[in-house]
């Protein structure tokens, strides 16, 4: 990495910590699943309880670490969250009760899912700004490259070495190769360290917003409402993918089958986004960003042929792609970089309750005798109530410009 721009080393270090943050993602946990259960004698409910649980209290500590991003330097933090991650890692190989795997599941989230992710999209979020669509777009490739490999490999893995002895090879991976990459790619970042910037245009200087404020403003709600119907609702899916191919009569493969093309979509919308973002800013783009979710409930409640299972999670895979670039860009365009950490603290918290959330709302409903397509129904009314209020105030989600 000697030879690498600034610029490319901090892209480099987003998107191997988001690469990272796949270890508490619900895709890699659910992989140890089966095997976890049947050691320590668990069902489903029991399972699902304790996964819910534990995300729940994972966002609600995440408001509070994930906002000392903006007091240390990325490279203090950085090492904390891999130390963390890295603990986590070892503590889920020695699970052995009920109650050590609500901890564990708790570490793993927090760390994973919510640090991990938070610290690579915060560092890009604050360093770029020109250019920030593109490099959202690049590190979140991370996660694409992992649920890609991931799952086959540990599949893999299973066949030659117990679950324990993969948690434990992990945390080794972790401690070996992630502060090589810190200290290779942003050692030298500050707090208020940015991009290199060719243009010579003058930039336009924005009020940034401190977390207690961006609580006091209206627009953080109506936004959030909208940012967060992706996760709560395909996280609904992918957890109860069985009770859909059952309620539609498709073949018990159909839906793992077109997680392939949700993945391209997925893969293609973070590509096409990125661009998009820089042309035309994030807080523009969120208008469109749940309405190919809306046409993926509209097909779910209407249609029967398992072709259109591909079509659903097609539609899906575009809203994710476009989620998770403007999930981070908005915040930092509408309420400045200087405190985003706190905000996106924030932000992160709500989104990873959103998919316990997500998971106890299908249940729920599921208990109390909804068809999937009255769930498809909730679904797509959540949407288009949040997207009306969003529309009511669109003229309104623009930065307050400070005079130079």
């Amino acid at each position: 990495m000697i030879n690498l721009t600034l610029n490319k080393k901090v892209i480099i270090f987003g998107f191997i910590f988001t690469f990272f943050s796949s270890f508490g993602q619900s895709f890699f946990l659910g992989l140890f699943n089966a095997p976890i259960r049947n050691e320590l004698g668990i069902t489903h409910g029991q399972f699902g309880s304790i996964y819910a649980s534990a995300t729940i209290f994972s966002s609600l500590l995440l408001i509070w670490v994930g906002k000392k991003i903006d007091d240390y330097r990325i490279l203090n933090y950085s090492f904390f969250v891999v130390i963390l991650l890295f603990t986590s890692s070892l503590f889920f190989s020695f699970v052995n009760s009920i109650y050590f795997l609500a901890v564990g599941i708790f570490l793993m989230r927090f760390s994973g899912q919510g640090l991990m992710s938070h610290t690579s999209t915060t560092t890009i979020s604050r360093f770029f700004e020109r250019s920030r669509g593109k490099a959202l777009s690049t590190i979140w490739f991370g996660l694409s490259t992992a649920e890609f490999i991931l799952p086959v490999l540990i599949t893999y893995f299973f066949l030659i070495y117990s679950w324990r002895t993969v948690w434990q090879g992990i945390a080794v991976l972790i401690i070996l190769f992630l502060p090589f990459v810190i200290l290779n790619t942003i050692k030298s970042i500050k707090l208020d360290s940015r991009e290199a910037d060719t243009n010579i245009k003058t930039k336009l200087k924005i009020k940034s917003w401190r977390r207690r404020d961006v609580l006091k403003d209206y627009r953080f709600y109506i936004v959030s409402l909208n940012m967060l119907a992706m996760p709560w609702i395909a996280t609904g899916v992918f957890v109860y993918q069985s009770f859909i191919s059952d309620s539609k009569t498709w073949e018990v493969y159909t839906i793992p089958k077109a997680f392939m093309v949700y993945s391209i979509t997925s893969i293609a919308t973070l590509f096409v986004s990125g661009f998009l973002v820089d042309k035309f800013t994030g807080r523009k783009l969120i208008m469109y960003m749940n309405l190919p979710l809306l046409f993926a409930m509209i097909t779910l409640f209407y249609f029967e042929q398992e072709i259109f299972a591909y079509i659903f999670l097609g539609l899906i895979g575009v809203s994710n792609g476009l989620a998770n670039i403007l999930g981070s860009s908005t915040w930092a365009e509408i309420y400045g970089v200087k405190y985003i950490g706190s905000i996106k603290a924030l932000t992160t918290a709500f989104m990873v309750f959103s998919t316990a959330f997500g998971t106890a709302v299908f249940g729920l409903l599921i208990d109390n005798g909804f068809s999937i397509e009255n769930i498809a129904f909730v679904g797509g009314s959540y949407i288009v109530i949040s997207l009306v209020l969003l529309i009511l105030i669109r003229k309104s989600v623009e930065p307050i410009r400070l005079s130079n």
